[in-house]
């Protein structure tokens, strides 16, 4: 039998109100089952980073993207970093919301920014795990809430949800902003989008999703009230409003594009990956990570395929679909790719109701080999070549 909006395939209705067990109440659940995953990514990190002669807190808070979120946090912006080849890298690439709140806490508090950004993402990944149970419980019910919340933790790359990068931060606030948009709540919803644009350049997916939700519902009710207005309007202001300062600064409207061409990053319908993969086919043994690139894209496309024959709503289809369109096919570090698809957690809701179908002792089996190959592949990763 095929699930969609408003069918959750339970005794539970599927617009979140449980009689005895309120979805607030059960969120808990999801939000232990995503600590506990992430707690051991941690601790394998820890153990492996020993052995490598690492350390497990710098790989976390200091390295990579991370240096960048402090250094606009303690300076502000205006720094740039000449690369080998003769790029000129500027700061004004990273989205400000991150550095902004390291910035406030390290006003408040003993931390530096650095370990401010992992207090951070802890926060914010667990505001997220609450909002994607809360999502994945109104449409198909508390277990497929509280598997895509795990599965969501147990990604191969789940090591950067716990990192001072911005990709918790901006999975928390997508989250919330499809929930509410999937409520009606507008202005909520574009308030949490136009954060979430302030926070990445993805973040114009989740105002997309906001105009598409509110489409439908003023073609279902033939009205456009002023807080669906108000919402739509809002939506997109955190993004466009930092593109447009980056254009003042720099003297072109299209700046912020031009800052993102010096870093290698720009739109090319997938052309570069494309090719990046064929030069990967040509021997042994890179080879397997052509295969394994063409495996994994393969997967991703699958996934999106089955959200829409899972009659997602289309909010969420549209959010996902645009997360995904800019990760691959931009033109950047093509290692990044899996970090780039993160973000899209709508894609693992037609695995989590399928698991949420079969034995509780057989998804926690699964639940847990995810979880240890997650961890042990975040702990080699950072220790090798790792994010940016």
């Amino acid at each position: 039998m095929r699930v969609g909006p408003g069918r959750t395939g339970h005794d539970e209705p599927a617009d979140g109100s449980l009689a005895q067990a309120p979805a607030l109440r059960r969120a808990w659940a999801a939000v232990a089952a995503f600590a506990a995953v992430r707690a051991l990514g941690l601790l394998v990190l820890a153990l492996w980073s020993r052995v490598n002669d690492s350390e497990a807190h710098e790989l976390l808070s200091a390295r990579w993207d991370s240096l960048w979120y402090v250094r606009v946090a303690e300076s502000g912006y205006d720094f740039t970093l000449t690369a080998p080849d003769g790029r000129v890298l500027s700061d004004m690439a990273f989205f400000p919301l991150l550095p902004w709140l390291e910035q406030a806490v390290a006003a408040v508090s003993p931390l530096g920014p650095g370990d401010a950004g992992l207090l951070i993402s802890g926060l914010a990944g667990i505001a997220g795990a609450w909002g994607m149970y809360l999502m994945g419980h109104r449409l198909y019910g508390h277990r497929a809430g509280l598997l895509l919340v795990t599965l969501w933790a147990a990604v191969p790359v789940g090591i950067v949800e716990s990192m001072a990068y911005s990709e918790a931060l901006f999975v928390a606030l997508a989250a919330w902003a499809l929930y509410a948009v999937l409520r009606h709540r507008w202005i909520e919803a574009g308030l949490l989008a136009s954060l979430a644009g302030l926070t990445r350049p993805v973040g114009l997916a989740v105002a997309a999703a906001l105009w598409a939700g509110a489409a439908v519902e003023a073609r279902r009710t033939r009205h456009i009230g002023a807080r669906m207005l108000s919402g739509a309007v809002i939506a997109p202001l955190g993004a466009a409003g930092y593109i447009l300062w980056v254009g003042l600064r720099r003297g072109s409207p299209l700046a912020y594009l031009d800052v993102q061409a010096e870093w290698g990053n720009g739109f090319d319908g997938g052309l570069a990956y494309g090719k990046f993969i064929v030069a990967h086919l040509g021997g042994w043994p890179v080879v397997l990570a052509g295969i394994g690139l063409i495996a994994g894209t393969a997967l991703a496309l699958w996934a999106y395929w089955a959200c829409v024959r899972q009659r997602q709503p289309l909010p969420l289809l549209v959010y996902t679909g645009i997360v995904m369109a800019l990760a691959l096919c931009s033109s950047g570090y093509f290692g990044s790719k899996p970090r780039l698809l993160l973000p899209a957690f709508p894609l693992l809701l037609p695995v989590a109701l399928a698991l949420s179908r079969v034995r509780a002792a057989r998804a926690a089996v699964v639940l847990a080999v995810l979880a240890l190959g997650s961890a042990v592949y975040g702990a080699s990763w950072l220790n090798g070549s790792g994010p940016p």
